[in-house]
């Protein structure tokens, strides 16, 4: 049935770009979006910041974009945290990447498999797009892309990948959008926000209530959409909560994550709430907030946990089997040139303080907090698993589950020494992690590792990215260099 409704001759065709699968699923949606009567689709993918972008189409052109693809200016593909285009995209040759000069198109090939319907936006499908150029191949910056190609090195090994999420973030109620004309801009100015509760109650029922009716939205959207969601619980610091999920194999994890910070930003919003994934907003008594990475691999021949602690011949009281301690030390290898694929922004780095729950310095300890990676021993061998500290929830997800994937691998391939366990993490002798985003810069730029495992034109574009942003940063003056030199000097 899906055969008969992506001809030989269409772009999807010609190119071979969908498995069997991907086939079947597409006769199934769009019998789905007839049946429910839905009146348009939304066409989204992940940019390079992990943000969903695309086009909204109506319904009954679903089976012309299906085949075709969707096009999109490659801009969008050029663009720092500001949406400002960072590449000279009128000079010839738009800065050696090929096929962008002039804005010219690439295109969004939805992925059948990821077809949901948006509960909070009445008669909405949503699909989830690969990036490709008009001679169908993938476009090389393409974040999901770069994930499955990690993937892709793992399955060849005999091994799926399987991940957790634990992600914190804040939600306010919103006081005022601030949707005046002064408050355009790149970017423009945030809203004003209050707490929705004070805070400093970690794990409290009567804090829990406060939040219980917006939580109550999430879950619904979550059920509805079906991100495998295992708790929502009340964090710490004021207005602060955590999202946790089941494990799953694969994309998905990644894949989740973007519609998940999507919809629970839409979904507050329309409540007259603000959610946000930033790590660490500059508000009055605000905590960071963080993105652990629970990872194990899996056997694909016999589904079994590949960490889990084997004594037969396992060296010493190591929490995990060699092959996931090597892959741990595959991690922390190359830890510090990771740091900007696993925490880009500014702000991230704001958050890697001794004695906070968070990391800061690149080392392992078992079911140790304060360490960088928390090697997890679990009740049942399934459990055992590596619980990564690093990460920031704004992460883009992709590119956090590519860099833990080939650092493993990496550690897997070129086994060495295991480090041993810190059981005091802010104490230990350890390499410090990057302490602001330009040292992240130069940890990867300067990698050899990721200009061969990411390939060398993907490491140029990121940091290109991040550069401008922090040229960005510097231009303009802060209110610390106010407050300290504006009655000083």
């Amino acid at each position: 049935m899906g055969k008969q409704i992506i001809s030989a001759t269409s772009f999807v065709g010609r190119h071979a770009l969908w498995s069997d699968e991907q086939h079947e699923a597409a006769a199934r949606l769009v019998a789905r979006v007839q049946e429910k009567g839905l009146k348009q689709i939304r066409f989204a993918f992940a940019d390079q910041h992990g943000v969903l972008r695309g086009k909204t189409i109506a319904a009954d052109a679903l089976e012309e974009f299906l085949p075709s693809g969707c096009g999109m200016a490659s801009t969008l593909l050029l663009k720092d945290t500001s949406h400002r285009t960072v590449y000279p995209v009128w000079q010839k040759g738009n800065a050696g990447i090929s096929g962008m000069s002039g804005a010219a198109d690439f295109l969004l090939v939805a992925d059948p498999l990821t077809f949901r319907e948006l509960p909070w936006a009445e008669g909405t499908g949503w699909l989830l797009c690969d990036a490709y150029d008009p001679h169908g191949a993938p476009v090389f910056c393409s974040t999901r892309w770069i994930a499955r190609q990690a993937l892709a090195r793992l399955a060849e090994k005999g091994f799926d990948y399987v991940a957790g999420l634990e992600i914190e973030l804040h939600i306010f109620r919103m006081t005022d959008p601030r949707l005046g004309l002064d408050d355009a801009g790149q970017p423009g100015t945030p809203p004003d926000v209050q707490l929705m509760a004070q805070g400093f109650q970690y794990l409290t029922e009567q804090r829990y209530d406060q939040y219980e009716p917006v939580f109550e939205a999430i879950r619904q959207a979550c059920e509805q959409l079906a991100p495998p969601l295992r708790t929502m619980e009340v964090e710490f610091g004021p207005s602060q909560v955590e999202v946790t999920s089941s494990p799953l194999k694969g994309i998905r994890i990644a894949d989740d994550l973007v519609l998940l910070r999507s919809m629970v930003k839409q979904v507050c919003r329309r409540l007259g709430y603000h959610a946000t994934f930033m790590c660490r907003p500059a508000l009055p008594h605000i905590f960071s907030s963080g993105w652990h990475l629970h990872q194990s691999l899996s056997n694909r021949d016999d589904g079994s946990n590949a960490f889990a602690p084997d004594r037969a011949g396992q060296a010493g009281d190591a929490p995990l089997s060699a092959m996931g301690m090597d892959f741990a030390n595959g991690i922390l290898r190359h830890a510090e040139a990771s740091c900007l694929l696993t925490t880009p922004t500014i702000n991230g780095y704001k958050r890697y303080r001794p004695y906070s729950l968070a990391p800061d310095r690149v080392l392992m300890g078992q079911d140790n907090r304060a360490a960088m990676l928390r090697l997890i021993n679990g009740p049942s061998r399934s459990a055992s698993r590596i619980e990564n500290r690093v990460g920031e929830p704004a992460a883009n997800p992709y590119l956090y589950l590519a860099s833990q994937i080939l650092s493993g691998l990496d550690g897997i391939d070129r086994p060495g020494a295991w480090p041993d366990l810190s059981e005091a993490p802010y104490e230990t002798d350890a390499p410090i992690l990057p302490r602001n985003i330009l040292a992240a810069i130069e940890h990867f730029a300067a990698s050899d590792f990721y200009r061969e495992a990411l390939r060398q034109e993907v490491v140029d574009y990121l940091v290109t990215l991040k550069r401008a942003e922090v040229d960005r940063f510097f231009d303009n003056v802060t209110d610390w260099e106010q407050r300290e030199y504006f009655d000083l000097f």
